[in-house]
């Protein structure tokens, strides 16, 4: 099945028909009659859009909308609304309440099968994001609020056949909306991706050939990917429409260029696309957070490890060598017994300042526990490495440590053990699972720096 589709309408008729049309397409339908107990129907079947006739016993398309908005889980839900009559000033007032479509009897079938492709399109990728950004599922305290209030100033590109077009649809845009307006012929893609980052894109067909091959490489392109795109054949051709919209297009106006309607469609595709780049922005976040430590702001031992494999793959197909330090900050506790865990927060910051400022931008450093750091140095021999490791111990044992609530700074001192590594003496390709003799390797050296007398770095060496 292509995707759970919930038929509202009170007319026993009307379902039957979209169903039978529905279900020749692969579509799962469920039939629904009134508002009364749809809020059940929807937690239970979980439609991919819904296709609600205007009018209902016991409500309206736009009551559907309200009750829809009230969950961040079905807030998404596509909704077309299905009218039996062209009325104009309905249709307006549905598409600024949010519906996402407004079909008039007799529709198009071609249109609407097109227009519910790409709203569920639309909507399985939003839902993915959610699912992948939501706060909870990444592990974080709670779930982002719903995305409220007024939108900011977008940009909107205007992509049409000839300039005059273009200078047409943007001086009766201007009345109607308060975002920046920016115009473009069709054939001058280079000066597109050179302006400002459109956040949606108003694009005139003139012929099913230029404009459905732009609207291709409008989504190939990572600076138009995420953009909405809005389709406007010229002339009026409901099936070029529907083409634009297998092609990628957000949204399209089969009858054509019409004011007060292209600002209420860019305003809810701009709206739907502030949501997905929410969600988007929960993803990297999110991400982020799984391998960041929060408190120095280095990797954590999830990222490190996998660095270490790449380093170490590298080195043993290139021969050259590489370096792993672990260093730990000598009698931390009592940092943190005796002034309190503010003051060891502030000495964990203030080291992995410290370690660094010292490595090159190639070096991974992470915090890989409490008071443990893991550096990994690529193509460095034994004597750079040592030398390194004893310039980050001095780095951190020469200078005093402020904390916060202590007018006297305190000294802090720190062990690294080092294990140096000759890439020629590494297996080809090096298999991953053996990260962890690495590690061994390095922490054995760390404890002898620390049975020795602490503030010092003990070397292991593993050569060809």
């Amino acid at each position: 099945m292509q995707g759970t589709i919930l038929i509202l309408d009170g007319v026993s008729t009307n379902r039957i028909m979209l169903k039978v049309q529905l279900s020749a397409a692969w579509y799962h339908v469920v039939q629904g009659d009134r508002l009364l107990g749809l809020e059940a129907l929807v937690r239970r079947v979980q439609p991919d859009l819904i296709l609600c006739a205007m009018t209902l016993p016991d409500g309206s398309a736009l009551d559907v909308r309200d009750l829809l908005q009230q969950d961040e889980a079905t807030a998404g839900i596509p909704i077309i609304a299905i009218t039996a009559e062209n009325d104009r000033s309905s249709r307006l007032a549905a598409l600024g309440a949010g519906i996402d479509d407004v079909l008039s009897q007799p529709y198009d079938d071609v249109i609407l099968l097109a227009r519910i492709r790409s709203l569920i399109r639309a909507h399985t990728g939003s839902e993915e994001l959610r699912m992948q950004g939501g706060s909870q599922a990444l592990g974080l305290a709670e779930a982002s609020p719903p995305f409220q209030g007024p939108l900011p100033t977008s940009n909107i590109a205007l992509i049409t056949q000839s300039p005059g077009t273009g200078a047409v649809w943007r001086a009766r845009l201007k009345g109607c909306t308060r975002h920046h307006l920016d115009l473009h012929k069709i054939d001058d893609m280079q000066h597109l991706l050179t302006d400002r980052v459109p956040d949606a894109i108003v694009v005139e067909l003139c012929d099913s050939v230029t404009g459905l091959r732009l609207l291709a490489d409008l989504r190939a392109r990572s600076a138009t990917r995420n953009a909405a795109v809005i389709a406007i054949p010229n002339p009026a051709n409901a099936h070029l429409a529907a083409d634009a919209l297998d092609r990628g297009a957000d949204d399209v106006m089969p009858a054509g260029f019409c004011v007060e309607e292209l600002s209420l469609r860019l305003e809810t595709q701009l709206r739907r696309k502030a949501r997905a780049d929410r969600f988007r922005d929960s993803v990297r976040d999110g991400l982020r957070a799984a391998l960041i430590d929060p408190m120095t702001g280095l990797h954590n031992r999830r990222f490190a490890l996998p660095e270490l494999a790449r380093i170490a793959r590298e080195a043993a197909a290139s021969g050259q060598s590489f370096a792993v330090m672990m260093a730990d900050l000598d009698h931390f506790k009592q940092v943190n017994d005796r002034f309190g865990h503010p003051a060891g927060d502030a000495v964990l910051m203030e080291t992995a300042r410290r370690l660094r400022s010292q490595l090159r931008v190639e070096d991974v450093l992470a915090r890989v526990g409490g008071e443990e750091f893991m550096m990994v140095l690529p193509n460095t021999t034994r004597t750079q490495a040592l030398k390194m490791a004893d310039l980050l111990c001095q780095r951190i044992n020469r200078e005093l440590f402020r904390i916060p609530g202590q007018k006297t700074p305190i000294p802090i001192t720190t062990s690294i053990g080092l294990f140096a590594i000759d890439g020629q003496c590494l297996t080809t390709p090096f298999d991953s699972r053996n990260v962890p003799t690495l590690l061994e390797q390095a922490d054995r050296a760390l404890y002898e720096a620390k049975g020795a007398g602490r503030n010092q770095v003990s070397l292991i060496a593993a050569a060809a």
